[in-house]
C-alpha cells in the first residue's frame, strides 16, 4: 500500500490509489547518514534496499564499502593513528615520572597500518550485520537513478538490477580532491595517506583545515619532518582566531615547521624524492606530499568534492549547487518530491555526527509521521591533533559579528598538572564567549588534553535531557554539572549557571570551566571582529 508521508502537520498525497514499488526506501550510499536513514526507516516498517560500492581502504568512483568515510578512510582510521602518534609524547614524558626507558625505542609504522585494517575491516562487517539486523536488502554494486522512482545497480560482475522505490535517498558522501597544479599526480589526499606502504622521512603538507593539522600532527609524532603550508596567516579558518593562535604554537613546539601565507605552485619528481616549489620561490625535498586543502571558510570537510557525478540525476533533473553537492530543503528533500539526500553530498555540514542527525531526521519524517527538521545550532566538533581542539557555538569572531549587544570573553590559560613533572612546556586554554546583556554562554572552546572528551558530555544526554522536567529556561546547578559543555550550551545554559556550579571534579582540566570568574575583555556591540587570519 503506498505509503504516507506526514510534514508540517498535512499529508502528501502523491496517489490516491494503491501503488507496488520493490522498496519504500532505496537508499543509495552506504556510510554513516545511508545506514542510519535506512536502519531506523526499516524500524518504522518500511521495506528498504540500500547499495555501496565494493571495499577498498582507497575510494574511487567505484570503490567505497560499507561503512563509508568515517569508518573506513576518515574518523576512525584518523584516529588510531592519532592514537599512536600520541604516544611518542607520552613517553618523552614518562622520563620524568621515574620511568626508565631505553632511548633506541622503535615505531613499527606496518604494524600500526595492518591492526587498523583489521579495525575498519571488522567495521566494515559489523555495517552490514546491522542492516541484516534491522531486515535491510544489501546489494554490492554501483547504483545510479534511471527515474523519479527507479534505481539501477551495477554488480561487480557487471549485470544491472533495477528497482523500483517510493523514496530515494542519496547519501555517497564525498571524496577527498587534489588542486590542479602542475605534478599533482605526484600527490596524495588523506585517503592515500591513511594507506601508506612505507612511512616517509619527509612530509609536505598543504592545507590550513582539520585535516591537513592532524595529519601534521600523526607524522609529527611518528618521527617525520613535517612542513605545513596554508594560504592564511593561521591554521584551522573558520574556527576562533583565538584558539587557531594556540594551535599554530603548539605545533610549532612539538617540531612542525609551519608556513603561513604560502601556497604550492608545483611539484617535480627527482631521483630523491619529490621537489617542492612554493609560490614564493622556495624549494624543499619530501617524500610524501599530501593535499588537504579547504575551500570556503566553514567547510570542515577539506578538499572534498561531492560524489555526485555517476548518478546519473540530470535525467530526473535533481538539482545540484555550484560544487555539485544536491539541493535540499530544511527536511533533506530535493526538488524531485520522491528523492532525498543526507551527508556530505548535500554539503551543508560535513560532519558524521551530523550525517546521522539528518539521517534520523529523515526517517522519522518519511516513515515515523514525525516531520523533523535537522537543528545545526551549536554543533560541537574537534580537531585531533595534539594536543587537541573542541569547541562549540560561536567563535569570538562569529558573536561579534552576530550579536546586537556587547560580548563578554572569559579565558583560562594554564599548565597542565601533568606537564608540571614531566616539564612539557604546552599550556591548555579554555574560553567561554559570552551575550552581556543575557548572560547566555554563546560558545566555548578549549584546547589541551581530552578536550573533546570534556567538551561533548559528562553525564546524560540531550534527548533525556529534552524529556525531562528541566528545561533550557530553568537549567539548574546541579544539570549544569552533571552535563558536558556541549549539552550545557544546547540547553541555553548562562555564564551564571556556569558559575553556580561550586563544586568541581578535582583536579581536573575541566573544573577550570565552571571556575572562570573574571572577564578577559569586553567587546562593545557593533565592533569589527578580524576577519583575515
Amino acid at each position: 500500500m503506498a505509503r504516507k508521508m506526514l510534514i508540517d502537520g498535512e499529508l502528501s498525497k502523491a496517489n490516491e490509489e494503491d501503488t507496488h514499488y520493490d522498496f519504500d526506501l532505496f537508499v543509495i550510499g552506504a556510510g554513516s547518514g545511508g545506514v542510519r536513514a535506512a536502519r531506523f526507516s526499516a524500524s518504522y516498517g518500511a521495506k528498504v534496499g540500500i547499495c555501496e560500492l565494493p571495499f577498498d581502504p582507497v575510494s574511487s568512483e567505484i570503490l567505497g564499502g560499507f561503512g563509508g568515510t568515517c569508518v573506513i578512510r576518515g574518523c576512525v582510521p584518523k584516529k588510531i593513528l592519532v592514537y599512536g602518534a600520541s604516544f611518542r609524547g607520552e613517553i618523552e614524558d614518562a622520563k620524568n615520572y621515574g620511568w626508565k626507558l631505553n632511548d633506541n625505542i622503535d615505531f613499527n609504522w606496518k604494524e600500526l597500518l595492518h591492526k587498523k585494517t583489521e579495525e575498519i575491516v571488522r567495521l566494515n562487517g559489523i555495517y552490514k550485520r546491522l542492516l541484516t539486523n534491522a531486515g535491510v536488502k544489501m546489494y554490492e554494486g554501483e547504483g545510479k537513478i534511471v527515474g523519479p522512482n527507479e534505481v539501477e545497480v551495477t554488480q561487480i560482475d557487471g549485470t544491472k538490477l533495477c528497482y523500483s522505490a517510493k523514496h530515494i535517498l542519496i547519501a555517497t558522501g564525498s571524496r577527498a580532491q587534489r588542486p590542479t597544479i602542475p605534478g599533482q599526480e605526484l600527490s596524495i589526499t588523506s585517503d592515500e595517506a591513511l594507506s601508506l606502504d612505507e612511512l616517509p622521512k619527509r612530509a609536505v603538507i598543504l592545507g590550513g583545515g582539520y585535516i591537513a593539522v592532524e595529519f601534521a600532527s600523526i607524522w609529527n609524532g611518528m618521527g617525520v619532518s613535517v612542513d605545513l603550508f596554508f594560504r592564511k596567516e593561521l591554521p584551522l579558518r573558520g574556527f576562533d582566531d583565538e584558539m587557531r593562535a594556540v594551535v599554530a604554537r603548539n605545533l610549532e613546539a612539538r617540531g612542525i615547521n609551519l608556513h603561513p601565507r604560502t601556497n604550492l605552485s608545483e611539484l617535480v619528481r627527482a631521483d630523491d624524492g619529490i621537489k617542492v616549489i612554493t609560490d614564493h620561490g622556495e624549494e624543499l625535498m619530501a617524500d610524501v606530499v599530501l593535499f588537504a586543502t579547504v575551500d570556503g571558510a566553514w567547510e570542515l570537510g577539506g578538499g572534498r568534492a561531492p560524489n555526485t557525478k555517476r548518478l546519473n540525476l540530470e535525467v530526473v533533473g535533481v538539482e545540484l549547487d555550484k560544487m555539485g553537492a544536491v539541493k535540499v530543503d530544511e527536511y533533506s528533500r530535493t526538488n524531485i518530491p520522491s528523492i532525498w539526500a543526507v551527508g556530505d553530498v548535500t554539503n551543508r555540514m560535513n560532519l558524521t555526527p551530523v550525517a546521522l542527525m539528518e539521517g534520523t531526521c529523515f526517517a522519522k519524517t518519511v516513515f515515523g509521521g514525525q516531520p523533523s527538521k535537522p537543528d545545526y545550532r551549536d554543533v560541537p566538533c574537534a580537531v585531533f591533533c595534539l594536543p587537541s581542539l573542541s569547541v562549540v557555538g560561536l567563535s569570538e569572531e562569529q558573536a561579534i559579528d552576530q550579536a546586537e549587544g556587547d560580548i563578554v570573553v572569559f579565558t583560562s590559560s594554564f599548565n597542565p598538572m601533568k606537564n608540571t613533572i614531566s616539564g612539557r612546556q604546552e599550556k591548555t586554554v579554555m574560553k567561554l564567549v559570552v551575550d552581556a546583556e543575557t548572560d547566555k554562554v554563546l560558545g566555548a572552546s578549549m584546547c589541551g588534553p581530552d578536550a573533546p572528551e570534556i567538551m561533548q558530555k559528562q553525564g546524560d544526554d540531550t534527548q533525556h535531557f529534552k524529556n525531562s522536567e528541566v528545561h533550557a529556561s530553568k537549567l539548574d546547578d546541579e544539570h549544569c554539572h552533571l552535563w558536558g559543555i556541549a549539552v550545557a550550551l544546547k540547553c541555553g545554559a548562562t555564564k551564571a549557571q556556569f558559575d553556580s556550579t561550586l563544586v568541581g571534579i578535582h583536579p581536573s582540566a575541566a573544573e577550570e570551566f565552571v571556575t572562570m570568574r573574571s572577564v578577559t575583555r569586553r567587546i562593545a556591540a557593533g565592533s569589527k571582529p578580524k576577519t583575515n587570519l
